[in-house]
């Protein structure tokens, strides 16, 4: 999640007074008490919607939306890494969507191909993006189908038996 935070970031605030965003952490065992809050994501831009994955031992990718409004608009998906869950997240990658604005990814590993949805709010849809490398992406926008009104989700994956226990209701 993003969060703006008043008095913070100077970088940003300065340029885009409204937004002061940054991604933030906290954690728990039992879903009753939480660690406070800490900074988990600041590479100096306004940044929000992150969603982490693993990619294998002490191997993390983060998907998170530019936010930036000026100079020029950003607003499109990036990924950074680590090899720590809770830090040391590196720089954010080039785009890897296009040039339209975008928000909330969440995504998936089919086969051998990462797969992100994300909202394309303005366009009133979703969209995807696929990739073997997490480097090179193809839009692949025109073949996702997702339910009317959508807007930000998680997409997981569950076995065939779990599909049909949660449809035969």
């Amino acid at each position: 999640m993003g969060q703006h935070v008043n008095g913070r970031f100077s970088e940003t605030t300065a340029s885009e007074s409204k937004y002061n965003h940054r991604i933030y952490y906290t954690l728990t065992r039992d879903f009753r008490s939480y660690t406070h809050a800490k900074l988990l994501y600041n590479k100096e831009f306004n940044v929000i919607d992150a969603s982490i994955r693993v990619l294998g031992k002490k191997n993390y990718i983060m998907f998170l939306k530019d936010e930036t409004l000026v100079p020029p608009p950003q607003k499109n998906i990036r990924i950074a890494r680590s090899k720590f869950f809770t830090k040391g997240y590196s720089q954010a990658s080039a785009p890897i969507t296009g040039n339209y604005w975008a928000e909330g990814p969440t995504a998936l590993k089919i086969k051998n191909q990462w797969v992100v949805l994300f909202d394309k709010y303005n366009d009133g849809k979703y969209g995807a993006v696929a990739s073997a490398d997490l480097v090179n992406w193809n839009d692949i926008s025109d073949q996702v189908n997702v339910p009317e009104g959508l807007r930000h989700g998680t997409v997981f994956m569950v076995s065939a038996e779990e599909f049909k226990l949660f449809f035969a209701r």
